[in-house]
């Protein structure tokens, strides 16, 4: 087990936690009542919205004005027009009918079309129609994480520190119970919404196309408990700060677990994760590179041509397909519709595509691991105490065309993956000294399931140009700590309508 992860479970184990009004409005079928998730909302044919899982979206208070006016389409229905004022008389309600094929708009045939085929020609085109474009664009981004930790068992137990006395030995590992009883009591979780404006170009340079990105952050808010949380980062930083109090900062230490000894070196001094650059200390971890870190990696791995996960769109012989029939899209073009189940072991998803008849792009795709199947797993429980898989995978991906190169680009995202965990180990922190060192050593056990939720929504895009984005100049920002999720918040801006749990959530002292 790399020494990475024993890091990081150890300082998980320390963490101590501590007028104009916005419109809400549903998307139903009309025929059924049922609600509609991930319809497109296009709203004064300039910004896009979606509704949630549950079917509901919101309008900022600059868009719910009585002449607004609003476009609500979503495969397999009629696309409907409307205007606020409309919306209002209507109970705040958009029904949509499902759409009837007129017999000369469709193929007469006996024979349904092969989905082999159609999956052979979608794997043809996929360098053609998701291929990144080379001209600048200026988008707007809303990015949404959900993050969960629920452990069952939190057993720690300091044996032994030469930084502690018996008694204060007695106190912190007092404390450590205190904390496992809460963790499990009242496991974290944590809602970060992002609006930002992204920046990007692909721009070719001796032979080789360089890709430039800056973010400009418009508003961002953090909702959870107060002390607590579920980001690494924050777990890593908190835990630093507790093993202060038995650690001396100024020395360098080797992480030991049984018979597994690292040979990286760890340390608590404040200089000891700055990167040297040209002879300058630079700090890694600032809320911009880490939002632009996790924005630019979200879309690269959902990218089709990129992520091995979507292996039933990248490699079609390893799964069985079955044609369910054609629907229409939000451009009133026809979409083969495709269901997709595991035919070979190395499969392991079962979902739905939507496939478009013109191109033979994937307009959408649903997926959710097949029962018992799992993306990693690694199992020595029985003989290292260790076991570590990820039994969560599943997601809806909806891409549109670009209107300057009728290539695809990723307009609406909503993903959740988890992973299960248990540990049972113990574990030294090893002063680097050839004379008398200084030791802190536990004995740990842990079982946990994790969960991260993202929802990402590409708002509206324009062409730039190069020289307009070598001119922004992208500046750190500061999350707005919220206690309760507040709409007022989003009052000047569009965004997505959170579900019930985030809505319900309200953090504690």
């Amino acid at each position: 087990m790399k020494t990475t992860v024993f890091t990081t479970l150890f300082t998980l184990l320390m963490v101590q936690f501590g007028i104009a009004q916005n419109i809400r409005a549903k998307i139903v079928d009309a025929a059924t009542g049922d609600a509609i998730p991930y319809a497109n909302i296009r709203i004064n044919e300039s910004d896009n919205l979606v509704s949630n899982g549950e079917g509901y979206f919101s309008l900022s208070e600059n868009n719910s004005q009585d002449e607004t006016v609003i476009v609500v389409s979503y495969l397999g229905f009629v696309s409907q027009q409307l205007v606020v004022s409309q919306l209002k008389s209507q109970d705040l309600i958009i029904k949509l009918l499902p759409a009837v094929y007129e017999l000369q708009d469709v193929a007469v045939s006996n024979v349904k079309p092969n989905p082999y085929e159609i999956m052979a020609n979608v794997k043809a085109n996929l360098k053609q129609n998701y291929t990144t474009g080379e001209k600048a664009s200026k988008e707007m981004f809303f990015y949404r994480t959900s993050s969960y930790f629920n452990p069952s068992i939190i057993d720690v137990e300091i044996d032994k520190s030469t930084g502690f006395n018996k008694q204060a030995l007695s106190k912190i590992n007092n404390d450590l119970q205190s904390f496992s009883t809460k963790l499990i009591k009242h496991p974290p979780v944590s809602f970060t919404d992002i609006l930002c404006n992204y920046y990007s170009v692909k721009t070719k340079k001796a032979e080789k196309f360089v890709f430039t990105s800056k973010l400009d952050v418009l508003k961002a808010t953090v909702l959870k408990n107060e002390g607590e949380s579920t980001s690494l980062d924050d777990l890593e930083k908190k835990g630093r700060d507790l093993m202060l109090q038995h650690l001396d900062t100024t020395k360098f230490y080797r992480i030991k677990s049984g018979l597994i000894g690292s040979k990286d070196t760890i340390s608590l001094r404040k200089d000891f994760n700055r990167k040297k650059k040209t002879g300058v200390n630079i700090e890694v971890n600032s809320q911009l590179t880490a939002a632009k870190s996790n924005l630019n990696s979200f879309m690269y791995q959902n990218n089709l041509l990129n992520n091995k996960r979507f292996d039933f769109i990248q490699k079609p012989e390893l799964y069985d397909y079955t044609f369910e029939g054609t629907t229409y899209t939000n451009e009133n073009e026809f979409a083969y519709v495709l269901t997709f189940k595991p035919r070979r072991s190395k499969a392991m998803y079962v979902g739905k595509l939507y496939i478009s008849e013109t191109d033979y792009a994937v307009l959408r795709t649903d997926y959710v691991l097949d029962e018992g199947e799992k993306v990693h797993n690694f199992n020595m429980k029985f003989l290292l105490g260790i076991k570590v898989s990820e039994n969560v995978s599943k997601g809806t991906i909806i891409y549109k065309k670009r209107a300057e190169d009728d290539n695809y680009y990723m307009q609406y995202a909503a993903t959740e993956t988890g992973n299960y965990f248990y540990l049972n180990r113990p574990l030294k922190l090893i002063e680097l000294t050839s004379g008398e060192k200084d030791v802190l050593a536990l004995d740990f056990k842990i079982e946990a399931n994790t969960r991260n939720k993202t929802e990402f929504l590409n708002m509206s895009r324009a062409a730039t140009t190069v020289a307009a984005i070598d001119k922004i100049k992208e500046e750190d920002f500061k999350y707005l700590t919220i206690k309760a999720y507040d709409p007022k918040i989003w009052k000047d801006y569009n965004a997505i309508e959170p579900l019930q749990e985030m809505k319900q959530f309200k953090a504690g002292n």
